[in-house]
Protein backbone atom coordinates (compact mmCIF):
# COMPACT_ATOMS: atom_id res chain seq x y z
CA UNK A 1 0.00 0.00 0.00
CA UNK A 2 1.57 3.39 -1.10
CA UNK A 3 0.81 5.91 2.14
CA UNK A 4 1.05 9.79 1.92
CA UNK A 5 4.04 11.67 1.76
CA UNK A 6 3.49 13.43 5.25
CA UNK A 7 4.02 17.08 5.44
CA UNK A 8 6.31 16.92 8.55
CA UNK A 9 7.27 20.54 8.43
CA UNK A 10 2.91 21.24 9.10
CA UNK A 11 3.20 18.90 12.21
CA UNK A 12 1.39 20.58 15.15
CA UNK A 13 3.62 21.77 17.75
CA UNK A 14 3.46 19.24 20.07
CA UNK A 15 5.20 17.14 17.72
CA UNK A 16 7.95 18.99 16.42
CA UNK A 17 10.75 16.32 17.38
CA UNK A 18 8.92 14.45 14.52
CA UNK A 19 10.37 16.69 11.95
CA UNK A 20 14.41 15.38 11.79
CA UNK A 21 12.78 12.15 11.28
CA UNK A 22 13.53 12.69 6.73
CA UNK A 23 16.94 13.38 7.48
CA UNK A 24 17.56 10.48 9.47
CA UNK A 25 15.46 7.77 7.86
CA UNK A 26 15.07 6.53 4.19
CA UNK A 27 12.00 8.32 2.76
CA UNK A 28 9.64 5.08 3.05
CA UNK A 29 10.83 4.28 6.06
CA UNK A 30 9.85 7.33 7.36
CA UNK A 31 6.07 7.39 6.25
CA UNK A 32 6.01 3.97 7.95
CA UNK A 33 7.67 4.90 11.53
CA UNK A 34 5.37 7.74 11.36
CA UNK A 35 2.17 5.40 10.68
CA UNK A 36 3.47 3.27 13.24
CA UNK A 37 3.85 6.15 15.62
CA UNK A 38 0.49 6.97 15.42
CA UNK A 39 -0.92 3.45 15.33
CA UNK A 40 0.92 2.38 17.90
CA UNK A 41 -0.39 5.59 20.53
CA UNK A 42 -2.53 2.93 22.85
CA UNK A 43 0.46 0.52 23.07
CA UNK A 44 3.38 3.03 23.88
CA UNK A 45 1.54 5.98 25.13
CA UNK A 46 4.01 6.92 28.07
CA UNK A 47 7.52 5.92 25.68
CA UNK A 48 6.15 8.29 23.28
CA UNK A 49 4.30 10.69 25.14
CA UNK A 50 8.10 11.06 27.14
CA UNK A 51 10.09 11.04 24.82
CA UNK A 52 8.05 13.91 22.23
CA UNK A 53 7.83 15.72 25.16
CA UNK A 54 4.21 16.33 25.72
CA UNK A 55 1.42 15.01 28.20
CA UNK A 56 -0.21 11.73 26.99
CA UNK A 57 -3.65 14.66 26.70
CA UNK A 58 -1.80 16.37 24.37
CA UNK A 59 -0.20 13.34 22.33
CA UNK A 60 -3.47 12.30 21.86
CA UNK A 61 -4.96 15.12 20.69
CA UNK A 62 -1.96 15.65 17.98
CA UNK A 63 -2.52 11.66 16.59
CA UNK A 64 -6.03 12.73 16.20
CA UNK A 65 -4.87 15.69 14.10
CA UNK A 66 -2.61 13.13 11.89
CA UNK A 67 -5.54 10.77 11.52
CA UNK A 68 -7.72 14.27 10.30
CA UNK A 69 -5.22 14.92 7.71
CA UNK A 70 -5.12 11.33 5.91
CA UNK A 71 -1.79 10.28 7.64
CA UNK A 72 -2.98 7.66 9.74
CA UNK A 73 -3.37 4.30 7.56
CA UNK A 74 -6.40 2.03 9.05
CA UNK A 75 -6.50 -0.48 11.94
CA UNK A 76 -6.15 -3.30 9.25
CA UNK A 77 -3.27 -1.93 7.45
CA UNK A 78 -1.43 -0.47 10.44
CA UNK A 79 -1.06 -4.00 11.75
CA UNK A 80 0.62 -5.24 8.77
CA UNK A 81 2.63 -2.07 8.75
CA UNK A 82 3.90 -2.46 11.94
CA UNK A 83 4.86 -6.23 11.41
CA UNK A 84 7.18 -4.91 8.66
CA UNK A 85 9.19 -2.55 11.32
CA UNK A 86 10.23 -4.82 14.13
CA UNK A 87 9.96 -3.15 17.67
CA UNK A 88 13.59 -2.75 17.71
CA UNK A 89 13.95 -0.57 14.56
CA UNK A 90 10.77 1.16 15.86
CA UNK A 91 12.91 2.03 18.90
CA UNK A 92 15.58 3.26 17.13
CA UNK A 93 13.91 5.49 15.15
CA UNK A 94 12.52 7.45 18.30
CA UNK A 95 16.14 7.88 19.41
CA UNK A 96 16.80 9.28 15.66
CA UNK A 97 14.05 11.62 16.26
CA UNK A 98 14.87 12.56 19.97
CA UNK A 99 18.40 12.93 20.02
CA UNK A 100 19.13 14.13 16.43
CA UNK A 101 20.91 16.85 17.15
CA UNK A 102 22.44 15.84 20.36
CA UNK A 103 20.89 18.22 22.81
CA UNK A 104 18.32 15.25 24.39
CA UNK A 105 18.26 12.20 25.93
CA UNK A 106 20.35 9.48 24.64
CA UNK A 107 19.87 5.83 23.02
CA UNK A 108 21.35 4.45 26.43
CA UNK A 109 18.79 6.26 27.95
CA UNK A 110 15.68 5.60 25.94
CA UNK A 111 16.50 2.17 25.81
CA UNK A 112 16.85 1.46 29.02
CA UNK A 113 13.13 3.53 29.81
CA UNK A 114 11.52 1.35 27.41
CA UNK A 115 9.86 -1.39 28.81
CA UNK A 116 9.77 -3.70 25.97
CA UNK A 117 12.93 -4.18 25.79
CA UNK A 118 14.10 -6.54 28.67
CA UNK A 119 10.82 -8.94 27.85
CA UNK A 120 12.17 -9.49 24.51
CA UNK A 121 15.92 -10.00 25.55
CA UNK A 122 16.24 -13.53 26.97
CA UNK A 123 19.92 -12.81 28.47
CA UNK A 124 20.84 -8.90 29.82
CA UNK A 125 24.00 -8.65 28.55
CA UNK A 126 22.99 -8.15 25.21
CA UNK A 127 20.47 -5.48 26.49
CA UNK A 128 20.80 -1.63 24.92
CA UNK A 129 20.00 -0.59 28.11
CA UNK A 130 23.67 -1.98 29.11
CA UNK A 131 25.16 -0.20 26.32
CA UNK A 132 27.31 2.83 26.08
CA UNK A 133 25.71 5.84 23.54
CA UNK A 134 27.18 5.20 20.53
CA UNK A 135 25.89 7.97 17.35
CA UNK A 136 26.88 5.78 15.05
CA UNK A 137 24.04 4.35 12.76
CA UNK A 138 22.90 0.79 14.30
CA UNK A 139 23.29 -1.76 11.33
CA UNK A 140 20.90 -4.75 12.01
CA UNK A 141 22.34 -8.29 11.06
CA UNK A 142 19.56 -10.38 9.29
CA UNK A 143 20.18 -14.42 10.13
CA UNK A 144 21.89 -16.98 8.65
CA UNK A 145 19.50 -19.67 8.14
CA UNK A 146 16.60 -18.56 6.18
CA UNK A 147 12.90 -18.77 7.12
CA UNK A 148 10.83 -22.03 5.91
CA UNK A 149 7.68 -20.62 7.01
CA UNK A 150 5.83 -18.49 4.87
CA UNK A 151 4.36 -16.76 8.69
CA UNK A 152 7.95 -16.53 10.37
CA UNK A 153 8.68 -12.67 11.30
CA UNK A 154 12.60 -13.17 11.66
CA UNK A 155 13.98 -10.38 14.89
CA UNK A 156 16.17 -7.34 13.75
CA UNK A 157 19.13 -7.74 15.65
CA UNK A 158 22.19 -6.17 15.65
CA UNK A 159 25.71 -8.23 15.02
CA UNK A 160 26.48 -8.69 18.77
CA UNK A 161 23.18 -9.43 19.76
CA UNK A 162 23.17 -12.25 17.65
CA UNK A 163 26.44 -13.48 18.51
CA UNK A 164 25.44 -13.53 22.23
CA UNK A 165 22.35 -16.06 20.89
CA UNK A 166 25.00 -17.77 18.68
CA UNK A 167 27.03 -18.01 21.73
CA UNK A 168 24.03 -19.39 23.61
CA UNK A 169 22.85 -22.18 21.16
CA UNK A 170 26.68 -23.22 20.24
CA UNK A 171 26.82 -23.98 24.25
CA UNK A 172 23.64 -25.89 23.78
CA UNK A 173 24.48 -28.10 21.14
CA UNK A 174 27.61 -29.13 22.66
CA UNK A 175 26.28 -29.90 26.29
CA UNK A 176 23.61 -31.90 24.01
CA UNK A 177 26.08 -33.57 22.17
CA UNK A 178 28.27 -34.36 25.67
CA UNK A 179 25.03 -35.61 26.73
CA UNK A 180 24.44 -38.24 23.97
CA UNK A 181 27.64 -39.24 23.85
CA UNK A 182 27.95 -40.60 27.69
CA UNK A 183 30.14 -37.43 28.70
CA UNK A 184 27.58 -34.81 30.01
CA UNK A 185 25.82 -34.67 33.58
CA UNK A 186 24.89 -38.16 34.87
CA UNK A 187 21.27 -38.54 34.44
CA UNK A 188 18.72 -37.47 37.09
CA UNK A 189 15.91 -39.35 35.76
CA UNK A 190 15.24 -43.28 35.17
CA UNK A 191 13.45 -44.31 31.39
CA UNK A 192 9.50 -43.73 32.58
CA UNK A 193 6.81 -46.20 32.44
CA UNK A 194 3.64 -44.54 31.41
CA UNK A 195 0.36 -45.27 33.75
CA UNK A 196 -1.91 -44.09 30.66
CA UNK A 197 -3.10 -45.92 27.92
CA UNK A 198 -4.85 -43.91 25.30
CA UNK A 199 -5.79 -46.91 23.72
CA UNK A 200 -8.12 -47.84 26.48
CA UNK A 201 -9.97 -44.73 26.51
CA UNK A 202 -10.73 -45.84 22.57
CA UNK A 203 -11.93 -49.39 22.73
CA UNK A 204 -12.15 -50.70 19.01
CA UNK A 205 -15.74 -50.75 17.51
CA UNK A 206 -16.29 -53.52 14.90
CA UNK A 207 -16.72 -52.50 12.03
CA UNK A 208 -20.27 -51.00 11.24
CA UNK A 209 -21.01 -50.25 7.59
CA UNK A 210 -20.04 -46.49 8.01
CA UNK A 211 -17.44 -44.79 5.94
CA UNK A 212 -15.69 -41.56 6.39
CA UNK A 213 -13.38 -39.18 4.92
CA UNK A 214 -10.86 -36.53 6.19
CA UNK A 215 -9.80 -33.51 5.46
CA UNK A 216 -7.19 -31.59 7.15
CA UNK A 217 -6.28 -35.06 8.74
CA UNK A 218 -2.42 -33.55 10.19
CA UNK A 219 -1.25 -35.90 12.33
CA UNK A 220 -4.18 -38.67 12.72
CA UNK A 221 -6.47 -37.01 15.64
CA UNK A 222 -9.78 -37.27 13.96
CA UNK A 223 -8.91 -39.89 11.55
CA UNK A 224 -7.65 -42.15 15.08
CA UNK A 225 -10.58 -41.93 16.98
CA UNK A 226 -13.15 -42.54 13.89
CA UNK A 227 -10.53 -45.33 13.10
CA UNK A 228 -11.14 -46.95 16.32
CA UNK A 229 -14.64 -46.19 16.76
CA UNK A 230 -16.15 -48.75 13.54
CA UNK A 231 -15.69 -46.56 10.55
CA UNK A 232 -13.73 -47.58 7.35
CA UNK A 233 -11.31 -45.08 6.07
CA UNK A 234 -11.68 -43.69 2.76
CA UNK A 235 -9.00 -41.00 2.36
CA UNK A 236 -7.06 -38.61 3.91
CA UNK A 237 -6.13 -35.04 2.20
CA UNK A 238 -3.13 -33.59 3.85
CA UNK A 239 -1.24 -30.71 2.77
CA UNK A 240 1.34 -31.21 4.71
CA UNK A 241 3.54 -34.27 3.51
CA UNK A 242 5.13 -34.94 6.64
CA UNK A 243 1.64 -35.35 8.42
CA UNK A 244 0.46 -37.55 5.37
CA UNK A 245 3.95 -39.55 6.00
CA UNK A 246 2.68 -39.87 9.73
CA UNK A 247 -0.47 -41.35 8.29
CA UNK A 248 0.50 -44.05 6.10
CA UNK A 249 3.35 -45.00 8.13
CA UNK A 250 0.49 -45.83 11.09
CA UNK A 251 -2.06 -47.47 8.37
CA UNK A 252 0.00 -48.78 5.02
CA UNK A 253 -3.25 -49.95 3.88
CA UNK A 254 -4.93 -46.23 4.18
CA UNK A 255 -5.30 -44.05 1.37
CA UNK A 256 -3.57 -40.51 1.56
CA UNK A 257 -2.81 -38.11 -0.07
CA UNK A 258 -0.34 -35.54 0.89
CA UNK A 259 1.55 -32.56 -0.27
CA UNK A 260 -0.08 -30.78 -3.74
CA UNK A 261 -2.26 -34.00 -4.08
CA UNK A 262 -3.66 -32.98 -0.59
CA UNK A 263 -4.36 -29.39 -0.94
CA UNK A 264 -8.43 -29.69 -0.22
CA UNK A 265 -8.79 -26.58 -2.13
CA UNK A 266 -7.62 -28.01 -5.11
CA UNK A 267 -9.51 -31.43 -4.87
CA UNK A 268 -12.42 -32.28 -7.75
CA UNK A 269 -14.49 -33.95 -5.49
CA UNK A 270 -17.29 -35.23 -7.73
CA UNK A 271 -15.60 -38.65 -7.87
CA UNK A 272 -16.93 -38.52 -4.09
CA UNK A 273 -20.35 -37.32 -4.33
CA UNK A 274 -23.20 -39.43 -2.75
CA UNK A 275 -20.28 -41.92 -1.81
CA UNK A 276 -19.34 -40.95 2.14
CA UNK A 277 -21.09 -41.43 5.47
CA UNK A 278 -19.09 -39.33 6.84
CA UNK A 279 -17.08 -36.30 6.13
CA UNK A 280 -14.17 -35.01 8.89
CA UNK A 281 -11.96 -32.55 9.34
CA UNK A 282 -10.53 -29.10 11.32
CA UNK A 283 -9.46 -26.51 8.97
CA UNK A 284 -6.75 -24.79 10.35
CA UNK A 285 -7.10 -22.93 13.88
CA UNK A 286 -3.92 -20.50 13.89
CA UNK A 287 -6.60 -17.56 11.79
CA UNK A 288 -8.83 -17.72 14.68
CA UNK A 289 -6.69 -18.93 17.89
CA UNK A 290 -6.49 -16.61 20.78
CA UNK A 291 -2.35 -17.41 20.50
CA UNK A 292 -2.26 -16.12 17.55
CA UNK A 293 -2.78 -12.98 15.38
CA UNK A 294 -6.56 -13.75 14.93
CA UNK A 295 -6.67 -12.46 11.10
CA UNK A 296 -9.29 -14.47 10.10
CA UNK A 297 -10.59 -14.18 6.59
CA UNK A 298 -7.93 -12.71 6.04
CA UNK A 299 -4.90 -15.04 6.69
CA UNK A 300 -3.95 -17.38 3.99
CA UNK A 301 -4.54 -20.27 5.94
CA UNK A 302 -8.00 -19.98 6.29
CA UNK A 303 -9.51 -23.56 5.15
CA UNK A 304 -13.32 -22.84 5.73
CA UNK A 305 -14.32 -22.33 2.15
CA UNK A 306 -12.51 -25.42 1.08
CA UNK A 307 -14.01 -27.21 3.77
CA UNK A 308 -17.53 -25.84 2.75
CA UNK A 309 -16.91 -26.65 -0.70
CA UNK A 310 -16.05 -29.97 0.33
CA UNK A 311 -19.10 -30.85 2.12
CA UNK A 312 -21.52 -29.30 -0.19
CA UNK A 313 -19.64 -31.32 -3.46
CA UNK A 314 -19.41 -34.86 -1.76
CA UNK A 315 -22.75 -34.14 -0.16
CA UNK A 316 -22.13 -36.80 2.60
CA UNK A 317 -24.85 -37.73 5.43
CA UNK A 318 -23.05 -36.04 7.55
CA UNK A 319 -20.41 -33.80 8.45
CA UNK A 320 -17.83 -32.73 11.41
CA UNK A 321 -15.87 -30.06 11.73
CA UNK A 322 -13.81 -28.62 14.80
CA UNK A 323 -11.92 -25.69 15.63
CA UNK A 324 -10.98 -23.29 18.85
CA UNK A 325 -13.49 -21.93 20.83
CA UNK A 326 -12.31 -18.51 19.59
CA UNK A 327 -14.22 -18.98 16.43
CA UNK A 328 -17.50 -18.55 17.96
CA UNK A 329 -16.87 -15.44 19.89
CA UNK A 330 -18.72 -11.97 18.47
CA UNK A 331 -15.73 -10.89 16.86
CA UNK A 332 -16.47 -13.80 14.31
CA UNK A 333 -20.02 -14.56 14.53
CA UNK A 334 -20.71 -12.75 10.79
CA UNK A 335 -18.01 -14.74 9.59
CA UNK A 336 -19.11 -17.70 11.04
CA UNK A 337 -22.71 -17.24 9.63
CA UNK A 338 -21.90 -15.94 6.40
CA UNK A 339 -18.88 -18.80 5.15
CA UNK A 340 -20.08 -21.38 7.34
CA UNK A 341 -23.16 -22.15 9.16
CA UNK A 342 -25.31 -20.00 6.52
CA UNK A 343 -23.98 -22.18 3.39
CA UNK A 344 -23.95 -25.73 4.90
CA UNK A 345 -27.60 -24.91 6.82
CA UNK A 346 -29.70 -25.34 3.23
CA UNK A 347 -28.82 -28.95 3.50
CA UNK A 348 -27.77 -30.09 6.98
CA UNK A 349 -29.38 -29.23 10.47
CA UNK A 350 -25.98 -28.46 12.59
CA UNK A 351 -25.22 -28.88 16.25
CA UNK A 352 -22.78 -26.83 17.90
CA UNK A 353 -20.98 -28.01 20.88
CA UNK A 354 -17.57 -27.13 22.97
CA UNK A 355 -15.72 -29.89 24.06
CA UNK A 356 -13.34 -30.66 26.77
CA UNK A 357 -10.31 -33.09 26.65
CA UNK A 358 -10.60 -33.96 30.42
CA UNK A 359 -13.88 -35.32 29.80
CA UNK A 360 -12.66 -38.11 27.81
CA UNK A 361 -9.46 -39.18 29.96
CA UNK A 362 -6.78 -36.85 28.41
CA UNK A 363 -4.65 -35.72 31.20
CA UNK A 364 -4.60 -32.00 29.37
CA UNK A 365 -6.78 -28.84 29.20
CA UNK A 366 -8.04 -28.11 25.78
CA UNK A 367 -11.28 -27.07 24.47
CA UNK A 368 -12.77 -27.41 20.60
CA UNK A 369 -15.66 -26.20 19.50
CA UNK A 370 -17.15 -29.05 17.50
CA UNK A 371 -20.10 -28.81 14.76
CA UNK A 372 -22.00 -32.16 12.92
CA UNK A 373 -24.65 -31.49 10.65
CA UNK A 374 -27.02 -34.22 9.05
CA UNK A 375 -28.42 -34.08 5.46
CA UNK A 376 -31.49 -36.24 6.93
CA UNK A 377 -33.57 -34.61 9.44
CA UNK A 378 -34.88 -37.95 11.11
CA UNK A 379 -30.82 -38.91 11.93
CA UNK A 380 -30.55 -35.32 13.18
CA UNK A 381 -33.41 -35.44 15.30
CA UNK A 382 -31.94 -38.69 17.09
CA UNK A 383 -28.63 -37.41 17.56
CA UNK A 384 -27.24 -36.44 21.07
CA UNK A 385 -24.01 -34.68 21.82
CA UNK A 386 -21.11 -36.93 23.80
CA UNK A 387 -21.59 -37.54 27.50
CA UNK A 388 -18.29 -37.29 29.80
CA UNK A 389 -16.82 -40.59 30.46
CA UNK A 390 -14.40 -39.30 32.43
CA UNK A 391 -13.61 -36.15 35.16
CA UNK A 392 -10.62 -34.56 36.51
CA UNK A 393 -10.55 -34.16 40.39
CA UNK A 394 -7.22 -33.09 42.23
CA UNK A 395 -5.80 -35.57 44.36
CA UNK A 396 -7.55 -35.41 48.04
CA UNK A 397 -11.15 -34.65 46.62
CA UNK A 398 -14.23 -37.04 46.29
CA UNK A 399 -14.63 -38.55 43.71
CA UNK A 400 -17.08 -37.37 40.75
CA UNK A 401 -18.66 -40.48 40.24
CA UNK A 402 -17.07 -41.15 36.69
CA UNK A 403 -13.51 -42.71 35.98
CA UNK A 404 -10.93 -40.36 37.21
CA UNK A 405 -8.69 -38.40 34.56
CA UNK A 406 -4.99 -38.68 35.56
CA UNK A 407 -2.64 -35.90 36.30
CA UNK A 408 0.67 -35.02 34.10
CA UNK A 409 2.93 -36.76 36.31
CA UNK A 410 0.42 -40.08 37.12
CA UNK A 411 -0.44 -40.35 33.36
CA UNK A 412 3.36 -40.29 32.53
CA UNK A 413 4.27 -42.56 35.29
CA UNK A 414 6.74 -40.40 37.43
CA UNK A 415 7.09 -40.36 41.33
CA UNK A 416 4.87 -38.80 43.46
CA UNK A 417 5.76 -35.25 44.31
CA UNK A 418 2.60 -34.34 46.27
CA UNK A 419 1.43 -32.34 43.52
CA UNK A 420 -0.16 -33.41 40.47
CA UNK A 421 -2.67 -31.54 37.59
CA UNK A 422 -3.62 -31.18 33.97
CA UNK A 423 -1.37 -30.41 31.08
CA UNK A 424 -1.62 -26.83 29.88
CA UNK A 425 -3.01 -26.37 26.42
CA UNK A 426 -0.09 -28.04 24.27
CA UNK A 427 0.89 -25.58 21.56
CA UNK A 428 1.62 -26.26 18.40
CA UNK A 429 4.90 -25.48 16.78
CA UNK A 430 4.41 -25.46 12.88
CA UNK A 431 4.17 -21.64 13.79
CA UNK A 432 6.03 -18.66 15.93
CA UNK A 433 9.49 -19.31 16.82
CA UNK A 434 11.06 -20.79 14.06
CA UNK A 435 11.78 -24.71 14.43
CA UNK A 436 10.65 -24.20 18.28
CA UNK A 437 11.09 -27.69 20.68
CA UNK A 438 8.94 -26.03 23.05
CA UNK A 439 5.18 -26.74 23.84
CA UNK A 440 4.72 -24.28 26.33
CA UNK A 441 1.84 -21.88 25.18
CA UNK A 442 1.78 -18.99 27.87
CA UNK A 443 3.43 -17.68 30.83
CA UNK A 444 1.17 -19.10 32.97
CA UNK A 445 1.76 -22.56 31.31
CA UNK A 446 5.29 -22.17 32.34
CA UNK A 447 4.32 -21.63 36.33
CA UNK A 448 2.36 -24.92 35.86
CA UNK A 449 4.90 -27.31 34.38
CA UNK A 450 7.32 -25.92 36.87
CA UNK A 451 5.08 -26.63 39.87
CA UNK A 452 4.73 -30.42 37.89
CA UNK A 453 8.52 -30.72 37.85
CA UNK A 454 8.43 -31.22 34.39
CA UNK A 455 10.44 -29.01 32.01
CA UNK A 456 8.52 -28.08 28.55
CA UNK A 457 11.11 -27.08 26.73
CA UNK A 458 13.48 -28.42 24.22
CA UNK A 459 11.15 -31.54 24.04
CA UNK A 460 13.64 -34.86 22.68
CA UNK A 461 12.92 -37.22 19.60
CA UNK A 462 12.87 -40.02 22.34
CA UNK A 463 12.95 -41.16 25.72
CA UNK A 464 16.85 -42.13 25.89
CA UNK A 465 17.64 -38.85 24.90
CA UNK A 466 15.55 -36.96 26.82
CA UNK A 467 16.93 -39.07 29.99
CA UNK A 468 20.66 -38.49 28.70
CA UNK A 469 19.97 -34.84 28.20
CA UNK A 470 19.21 -33.66 31.85
CA UNK A 471 17.93 -29.98 31.79
CA UNK A 472 19.69 -27.76 33.87
CA UNK A 473 17.13 -27.69 36.65
CA UNK A 474 16.87 -31.03 37.21
CA UNK A 475 13.10 -31.53 36.01
CA UNK A 476 12.09 -34.44 33.94
CA UNK A 477 12.46 -33.66 30.07
CA UNK A 478 10.14 -34.50 28.05
CA UNK A 479 9.97 -36.66 24.92
CA UNK A 480 7.92 -36.82 21.82
CA UNK A 481 5.96 -40.04 22.99
CA UNK A 482 5.30 -38.16 25.92
CA UNK A 483 4.03 -35.28 24.85
CA UNK A 484 1.66 -37.19 21.88
CA UNK A 485 0.11 -39.36 25.19
CA UNK A 486 -0.69 -35.87 27.29
CA UNK A 487 -2.97 -35.12 24.05
CA UNK A 488 -3.96 -38.57 24.06
CA UNK A 489 -1.99 -40.26 20.83
CA UNK A 490 -0.78 -43.84 21.78
CA UNK A 491 2.76 -43.58 22.50
CA UNK A 492 3.66 -46.25 19.72
CA UNK A 493 1.93 -43.38 17.10
CA UNK A 494 4.44 -42.93 14.42
CA UNK A 495 4.92 -38.91 13.96
CA UNK A 496 6.75 -38.35 11.05
CA UNK A 497 9.47 -35.30 10.33
CA UNK A 498 11.75 -33.44 12.63
CA UNK A 499 11.08 -32.75 16.31
CA UNK A 500 9.03 -29.48 15.75
CA UNK A 501 7.38 -30.74 13.47
CA UNK A 502 6.24 -33.92 15.42
CA UNK A 503 5.06 -31.36 17.97
CA UNK A 504 3.27 -29.17 15.30
CA UNK A 505 1.17 -32.02 14.62
CA UNK A 506 0.21 -33.16 17.91
CA UNK A 507 -0.52 -29.74 18.90
CA UNK A 508 -2.72 -29.55 16.50
CA UNK A 509 -4.65 -32.42 16.67
CA UNK A 510 -7.55 -33.24 18.21
CA UNK A 511 -7.28 -35.57 21.26
CA UNK A 512 -7.93 -38.61 19.70
CA UNK A 513 -10.08 -39.79 22.94
CA UNK A 514 -12.47 -36.68 21.91
CA UNK A 515 -12.99 -37.63 18.62
CA UNK A 516 -13.77 -40.93 19.54
CA UNK A 517 -16.58 -40.38 21.49
CA UNK A 518 -17.78 -37.88 18.86
CA UNK A 519 -17.30 -40.37 16.36
CA UNK A 520 -19.72 -42.76 18.89
CA UNK A 521 -22.30 -40.75 18.78
CA UNK A 522 -22.34 -39.89 15.40
CA UNK A 523 -22.66 -43.61 14.50
CA UNK A 524 -25.35 -44.05 17.36
CA UNK A 525 -27.40 -41.32 15.02
CA UNK A 526 -26.35 -42.85 11.80
CA UNK A 527 -27.32 -46.59 12.42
Amino acid sequence: MHLPSPDLDGLPDGLAPLAPLGEALADGTRRRVLTILVRDGRAYPSVMARELGVSRTALSHHLNELRSNGLVVSTREGRRQRQELSSLELRRALHDLVSVDGSTAGHGQLQAQDPLTRAESPIGSISPADEPHDPRPVLLVPSRIASTHPHHEPRALTAEQRAAFRQIARLSRSTKAAALAGTGARPLHEVNQPALRPVDLMPETPRRGLQALSLFSGGGGLDLGFHRAGFAHVASFELLQDAAATLQKAHPDWQVFGGAAGDVGEVDWRSWRDQVDVLHGGPPCQPFSVAGRQRGQLDPRDGWPAFVRAVRAVRPLAFVAENVPALTSRKFAAYVEQVITGPLSRDYTITRMLLRSEDFGVPQTRRRVVWVGFRRRRQAARYTPPSPTHAWTPPGEPPSGLPRTMGVREALGLPDIGFDCLSPTIRSTLTGPRHTTSILNSTAAQRVFERLQVWPNGVAPDRERARAFVAANGHFRLAVPDVALLQGFPEDWPFQGATYMQLGQIGNAVPPPMAYAVAQSMAAALT
